[in-house]
């Protein structure tokens, strides 16, 4: 016969050992892998909790609010991304590599993505990525106000692009082939006497994939801070290897 259980006796929890100790880090290890798995909306602090084996009230011994755990996921993405970057020789080679770590963070976790990249984290990861940009920046040659304007463009930009690339990630596989497919079908079969223009470019715009968007929207935005750049200083951007040497 079994013997009842004490009621002294600890209950084991869900999910996790009794014996697990919860942390900052372990706790949105967890919600990334809840919300990959599940998609944004599964964050709640009680699911958060019951995947921890925890009452969600532990959660909130370690971080004040839900928010404050979207804060977090903020700056892990952004930690991803700044993982092991050393700037480059030259400020325009530098803002390059760094907005393209800022997309393939996104993409490796586009649930994540969606659900933080309009937040500002304001910790210490966001801070090093700041500083690395708005030093590029200066080292291109504009003063503090213009670099302070030029690195939020930049930033908010690449942010907004890769957001989007997760947003079509996250669709249903049946939803993102049709958008897939509507270039080849849809935009090639337009009446070019209705829709002269389009009906001429219609064969490329297939061709523009999302890796082509992105690389030509940074071009874009790059190429305007080099020109405005050499206004803003006598220094040719080709020499800011030079300066650094010096």
């Amino acid at each position: 016969m079994t013997e009842p259980r004490s009621s002294a006796e600890p209950k084991a929890r869900r999910g996790r050992p009794p014996s697990t100790v919860l942390n900052q880090k372990l706790i949105l290890d967890t919600a990334l892998t809840l919300v990959e798995r599940e998609g944004p909306d599964a964050l709640t602090l009680r699911r958060l909790g019951a995947d921890l084996g925890a009452n969600h009230t532990a959660v909130l011994r370690h971080f004040a609010g839900k928010d404050e755990i979207l804060l977090g996921l903020a700056e892990l993405l952004i930690a991803e991304a700044m993982e092991s970057f050393v700037p480059a020789d030259t400020w325009r080679e530098t803002l390059e590599s760094l907005a393209r770590r800022v997309r393939t963070a996104c993409l490796a976790h586009p649930q994540v993505a969606l659900l933080v990249t309009a937040r500002v984290s304001r910790r210490s990861a966001e801070f090093h990525g700041a500083d690395v940009v708005i030093g590029a920046l200066q080292r291109a040659g504009f003063d503090d106000r213009d670099a302070a304007r030029y690195y939020r463009a930049l930033v908010d930009t690449a942010l907004a692009l890769s957001s989007y690339e997760a947003a079509s990630a996250a669709l249903d596989s049946d939803a993102l082939e049709g958008d897939r497919m509507a270039w080849r079908r849809e935009y090639l079969a337009v009446p070019p006497a209705r829709y002269p223009h389009l009906a001429a470019a219609a064969p490329y715009l297939a061709e523009a994939d999302d890796n082509d968007q992105f690389e030509t929207v940074l071009g874009l935005i790059l190429d305007s801070i080099e020109v405005r750049a050499r206004g803003a200083s006598p220094v040719s951007p080709d020499s800011s290897a030079l300066q650094d040497s010096a």
